[in-house]
């Protein structure tokens, strides 16, 4: 068994199918470090959430599925913290929930909107909830409430990914670091450094997809950048809560996550970057001091008090979204080909379920999880260039203008909104 990708996909799969079957050989090719990519780079939200907007999933695969879906999502954030604690990786797992608030009139009619439609779904009071101001746990300035789920941890991202990739190693999984796959094909992964064979073989390289030949059009790829503070002395903390390590964003268009991390430091990042013409990546694309400093004026408009704390990290990178907005996992037995990914963003625990579910699919197990609604899925291909970048950068734009209107006027911009969702997919 041949796994390309040595993020949270590639080792939540070799963890699962070396736990099923000790004896299986399998091995990890990776073209840079464990965790070089989003894995290790991410916001830190273990969420009970997964990319797709669900009435179009209705429509497509009937309420029963989605409901299947977003449960096993919600199973999956316990499953990370279980793994992480059975053995032994210490990544400052911690179950808060997720705060989404709503600082202006227009983030309360979404929210009050959204949770409309959770209930919808049959999700109850244990699964969703509204909060006012004076029940808030943690608070943001000009919070007026907030919606409030517990199924939701914060994590240190980076020694989740090493830590997991430790466990795989000692249960005999070989991971092939600075090895870059060049090629996959039936049987067969070509690298620069020679060629292994196998019978059965996962892509899980996310965004880095659009480097292989032929996938250029699979993901846009979305650059996501993030600043930390110095640690945070007990003053701002009596002040603004975040006792239990929630995770928070708001209801902005322009996406936006924080969490306190274990060493009290604020993690705040953001979207915002432009998309680079034919899904270039590049490094130096990580670090674009005009969005750092973006974000940083963002995190300082919700917490005034951080005025004069310093950003000691600043740091990015991309992640995949697909044109519908919909991550897939997918296994060809014919072929003995496969993969995973997709996750717009909300990968962490998704991942999780992705490589549990692969597991079962590439060891032929009929599941409740080879049964779900994104297994098998294939996404439409992004436009050609220079549609895409023309598409990509245009919605860009639109976010943050979203935002201006709705917190100048106090109501939900539709048509601005609208626009976003044509453009994207979501």
């Amino acid at each position: 068994m041949a796994i390309v990708g040595a993020g949270y996909t590639g080792l939540w799969t070799a963890y699962y199918l070396k736990r099923a079957q000790p004896d299986l050989r399998v091995v990890v090719i990776e073209a840079e470090i464990a965790g070089y990519g989003a894995s290790g780079r991410n916001g830190g939200w273990c969420a009970g959430e997964i990319a797709g907007n669900p009435e179009r999933l209705r429509k497509a695969h009937g309420r029963e599925a989605v409901v299947a879906l977003y449960r096993e999502m919600f199973r999956t954030v316990d499953e990370v913290g279980k793994v992480a604690s059975a053995e032994g990786i210490d990544c400052d797992f911690q179950k808060g929930g997720i705060l989404t608030f709503a600082t202006n009139d227009a983030h309360v009619a979404k929210l009050r909107q959204r949770l409309a439609g959770e209930r919808q779904w049959g999700f109850d009071e244990a699964d969703f909830a509204w909060l006012s101001p004076s029940e808030l746990p943690s608070q943001v300035t000009g919070a007026l409430g907030a919606l409030y789920t517990p199924h939701g941890a914060a994590i240190q991202p980076f020694r989740l990914v090493r830590g997991l990739a430790r466990v795989v190693d000692g249960l005999g999984v070989r991971i092939y670091e600075q090895t870059r796959a060049t090629h996959i094909h039936t049987g067969m992964v070509k690298t620069e450094r020679g060629s292994v064979r196998a019978q059965s073989i996962i892509r899980a390289t996310e965004v880095y997809t659009v480097n292989f030949p032929g996938h250029g059009r699979d993901f846009v790829p979305a650059y996501s950048l993030m600043i930390a503070t110095e640690p945070l002395g007990s003053d701002f903390w009596a002040s603004y809560g975040f006792a239990r390590r929630e995770v928070f964003n708001d209801a902005r268009q322009l996406i936006i996550y924080g969490q306190r991390t274990a060493d009290n430091r604020l993690a705040f990042g953001g979207r915002g970057a432009r998309y680079h013409f034919g899904s270039t990546l590049r490094s130096d694309f990580d670090r674009q001091p005009r969005v750092h400093d973006a974000v940083t004026e963002i995190l300082r408009s919700l917490f005034p008090d951080l005025a004069g704390a310093r950003i000691t990290h600043r740091w990015g990178g991309p992640v995949a979204l697909p044109r519908d907005w919909r991550p897939a996992v997918v296994y060809d037995r014919g072929t003995g080909l496969g993969h995973a990914g997709g996750y717009a963003g909300e990968g962490v625990a998704a991942s999780n379920l992705a490589g549990r579910t692969l597991t079962d699919l590439l060891l032929a197990r009929d599941t409740e999880l080879t049964r779900l609604l994104w297994v098998g899925h294939r996404s439409p291909n992004w436009e050609p260039e220079p549609i895409r970048f023309v598409g990509a950068n245009l919605a860009t734009a639109l976010a943050p203008a979203a935002d201006r209107m709705e917190s100048r006027t106090g109501k939900p911009s539709r048509f601005l909104t609208g626009a976003l969702r044509l453009l994207t997919g979501r």
